[in-house]
């Protein structure tokens, strides 16, 4: 089938906001968009909004007058209202849908407010992706008409007291547009099913019937599930039943370490696409072929913040400590990590999404995510961070031709010193000590303080290679079981603690 080269005229493609603009200038008409629309609710006018509109210097007024908030401090002060069906508190209007995000390490589920005008702007992103496509020489144009598989949370919402719940992917399912029914699989009816195992069991079970162009999650739920067919069907691969599978999207966690694994299960190359798609809303996105990172939606519903990921600003458990130093998008230096604080049309006020990135072009805004706040280990000042856990997991993987899907990482004293013992998933045949010390030597390669602190305090690493269904198992056990939730980069407290009884009780997995 021929290939098509794509161009937009330029004056569509600047109106969509496809083409670079000037980040700063178009971060502070977002800005004052969002307080212009919230000024008159009780968070509105508790922190001036109109005092800030009026000031010359809006964002650094902003910054001044709003205070931070994390997750239990905005909803202990104000989102706990709207759950409880109180109007106009942090955004215009009642709530009446929240996304259930629990991240990666809490245990109780997190309300995320969900408005009309949030869903609008990720629409938005999401059709500026969709036409980026048209720019990527691989893909075929008939692939856009053809299915789109997406592994997402159900449909039938859980009801509240004058509210839905549920995962944003699933809020967003049942409320897309009309015109994408005939191509999203697997269906309403499928959507629906609460149950995730029999969820994937029916997604099998219909596969024949689909033409799928595209697939749409998290990475390792689409490689279960590509497994799960490849199986049922006696494949080689994946393309013997689905030959026009030509794009993969994927987000929520780094696709390297589980790029080896999932290519094995392939006839031919398809195109990878990241996306930065929150329960808070849609973040970034890679725009353009084989780019190397996302580009922020700066010109969209979002106004982002950044505090440097250091000493000075994070304490040793990761929390954000007081008066930390916050910068604007065109304040920030490349190569630096940075968390981030968001303010959306769902009433998201200067929030730590907990998120860590690093910009590799300014200009462009163009980031990669490198970790979690409270997903790092530095006991004795490696600085390990989830970015240095996903390179070396993929090196280690290329080189030894492994899959690992999953794993996760936890310090440990080591007699007077200290250690790091990795939890891997892996269905194939390795010797734990190799692996331990194929790991160590490419985070020293990776990694200056990691390599000088093995010299010292940081006396051994040690392997426990698992099957991948031990992992499955933990999250199912938690509740965390489905395309937005993720097995957690790095154990501590509560979590490693379960996590270590679970597998006692499973033998050791």
């Amino acid at each position: 089938m021929a290939l098509f080269e794509f161009n937009l005229p330029k004056n569509i493609s600047n109106a969509l906001g496809l083409q670079p603009k000037n980040p700063r200038g178009a971060q502070m008409r977002v800005l004052k968009k969002l307080l212009k629309r919230a000024r008159y609710t009780a968070f509105g006018q508790k922190n001036k909004f109109d005092e800030i509109l009026t000031s010359k210097h809006i964002g650094k007024k902003f910054q001044e007058m709003v205070p931070t908030y994390n997750y239990n401090k905005i909803y202990k002060e104000w989102w706990h209202l709207t759950l409880e069906g109180q109007s106009d508190i942090c955004w215009p209007g009642k709530i009446n849908y929240f996304a259930l995000s629990s991240g990666t390490s809490e245990a109780a589920s997190k309300y995320i407010p969900i408005t009309n005008d949030l869903l609008r702007g990720n629409k938005i992103v999401m059709i500026k992706q969709l036409i980026s496509f048209l720019k990527y020489r691989e893909i075929p144009l008939s692939a856009m008409g053809r299915g789109w598989l997406t592994l997402g949370g159900s449909t039938d919402l859980q009801k509240g007291a004058g509210y839905y719940a549920g995962d944003l992917s699933g809020i967003t399912a049942k409320k897309s547009p009309f015109w994408f029914q005939p191509f999203y699989k697997p269906g309403k009816k499928i959507a629906k099913e609460r149950d995730w195992n029999k969820k994937l069991k029916e997604i099998v079970e219909k596969a024949p019937e689909w033409d799928i162009s595209f697939v749409v999650g998290v990475p390792a739920w689409i490689q279960m599930c590509l497994e799960m067919v490849i199986e049922r069907y006696k494949l080689n691969n994946i393309h013997e039943i689905w030959p026009n599978l030509t794009l993969f999207v994927h987000g929520g966690v780094s696709f390297e370490p589980y790029k080896h694994g999932f290519e094995k299960l392939l006839g031919k190359p398809i195109e990878y696409v990241e996306t930065y798609l929150a329960s808070e809303g849609f973040l970034a996105w890679q725009d353009k072929q084989n780019a190397l990172g996302m580009r922020l939606t700066y010109n969209q519903h979002i106004f982002f913040e950044f505090v440097p990921f250091d000493e000075k600003n994070f304490d040793d458990s990761g929390e954000m400590v007081e008066d930390s130093e916050t910068l604007m998008i065109h304040e920030v230096e490349e190569g630096r990590d940075y968390a981030i604080l968001i303010s959306t049309p769902a009433g998201a006020w200067r929030y730590l999404i907990g998120d860590t990135v690093r910009f590799i072009d300014k200009a462009n805004a163009e980031i990669i995510i490198t970790g979690r706040t409270k997903h790092f280990l530095s006991l004795v000042g490696e600085h390990l961070s989830v970015d240095n856990m996903n390179k070396a997991i993929q090196l280690v993987s290329e080189e030894l031709n492994l899959s690992i899907p999953e794993f996760s990482v936890t310090g440990e004293p080591d007699g007077n010193f200290f250690a790091h013992h990795w939890y891997v998933a892996c269905d194939q045949t390795i010797d734990e000590v190799l692996l331990a010390e194929k790991i160590d030597e490419k985070l020293i390669q990776l990694n200056d303080d990691y390599a000088t602190e093995r010299k010292s305090a940081l006396k051994s690493i040690r392997v426990s290679v698992l099957k991948e269904n031990c992992f499955m198992g933990f999250m199912e056990s938690k509740g965390k079981i489905g395309g937005q939730h993720k097995f957690p980069r790095v154990l501590k407290g509560v979590m490693l603690a379960d996590w270590k009884q679970f597998i006692k009780n499973q033998g050791q997995c």
